[in-house]
């Protein structure tokens, strides 16, 4: 089974897991049961972007539009941040 997300996928944070602003690091931090992982500026691009909602598609088109980038490129860093979350359980897909 592959956890490469499909243009039509739209991911979510399952509960338990959800973004937190940590004022005591000056960071944005994804808390899971148990675990803390410190985002950097990327990371926090692109899971601000992961509503459940809205396909994987779309978030490359809004990045790629926002950071006026190539979308291709976007596409690949985007798909190979969300798979490492999701082999975690850290996101799921609709």
């Amino acid at each position: 089974m592959s956890l490469a997300l499909i243009p039509d996928d739209r991911p979510y944070l399952p509960r338990g897991v959800r973004l937190h602003d940590d004022r005591v690091r000056g960071s944005t931090v994804l808390l899971a049961p148990e675990k803390a992982v410190e985002l950097d500026q990327i990371g926090v691009a692109i899971l601000t972007r992961v509503t459940g909602d809205a396909s994987f598609a779309q978030i490359i088109e809004d990045l790629a539009q926002t950071y006026n980038a190539p979308a291709a490129q976007i596409e690949e860093d985007v798909q190979r941040f969300l798979v490492g979350l999701r082999a975690r359980l850290y996101l799921m897909v609709h």
